[in-house]
């Protein structure tokens, strides 16, 4: 069952994490590379304010960006800034973002993300969670994915396998971690079953695109390469 406010309380968190831990750096490492191909982390720091604004826009029923063109530049034009000016916007946005949720709304109600995606904005404190953890790991300062709530790692893991199930390129996967939880997607190609198994960190990984698959041991088929998110 989806907890919006148990949720929104865990982004609160998260952000305090990924906060402190960046009030650690300097301007010269902001604009160093993050993990992500193409970003520094000035660019990873920028988008989590955006992306804040971004959720506030899809909870009060406006478009999620004006445009990808415009997303893409929103980032690019806030990436260089200076520390300071970085951990103020994302400590602001998520602010912004936490009045937002505190809101009495209906939360069973559809609301609409990017790319015509829909969803119950119940799940959207769930979604910045994702957009938090996943990012904090991607500035590459000594969170890993070793380090993420296991309860986040199981839902993230729920998430994904459900985001990639039936998908046409895909042959049927089980999943399994390294405590016998099991997960079932993909099933849309004729081949597999395939059967996975490794460490939960290492699988979120993998469905996030965070992690190769080297860490996991694939039976009855080659680990497939899987579709962008």
């Amino acid at each position: 069952m989806i907890d919006h406010a148990r949720d929104l309380a865990s982004v609160r968190e998260a952000t305090e994490r990924l906060l402190t831990a960046a009030a650690a750096l300097d301007n010269a490492s902001v604009a160093e590379p993050s993990r992500l191909p193409g970003w520094s982390r000035g660019h990873v720091l920028a988008h989590i304010a955006r992306n804040a604004d971004a959720l506030v826009n899809v909870l009060e029923g406006r478009p999620m960006y004006a445009s990808s063109e415009a997303r893409d530049a929103d980032i690019d034009r806030d990436a260089p800034r200076p520390l300071d000016v970085q951990l103020a916007d994302v400590r602001e946005s998520a602010a912004t973002f936490q009045a937002t949720g505190d809101r009495p709304a209906d939360w069973s109600r559809t609301v609409e993300l990017r790319n015509g995606v829909t969803d119950e904005a119940a799940r959207v404190p769930f979604r910045r969670l994702i957009e938090v953890e996943l990012h904090h790991v991607d500035l590459g300062i000594g969170y890993e994915l070793e380090d993420l709530p296991g309860d986040f790692v199981r839902r993230e893991i729920d998430f994904l396998t459900d985001r990639f199930a039936g998908h046409k390129s895909l042959p049927a996967l089980t999943l399994t971690d390294d405590q016998g939880r099991s997960w079932t997607t993909g099933g849309g190609a004729q081949d597999g079953p395939v059967q996975v198994t490794g460490p939960a960190a290492d699988l979120v990984g993998w469905l996030a695109g965070r992690r190769d698959g080297a860490a996991l041991k694939a039976t009855g088929g080659a680990l497939p390469a899987l579709p962008p998110l």
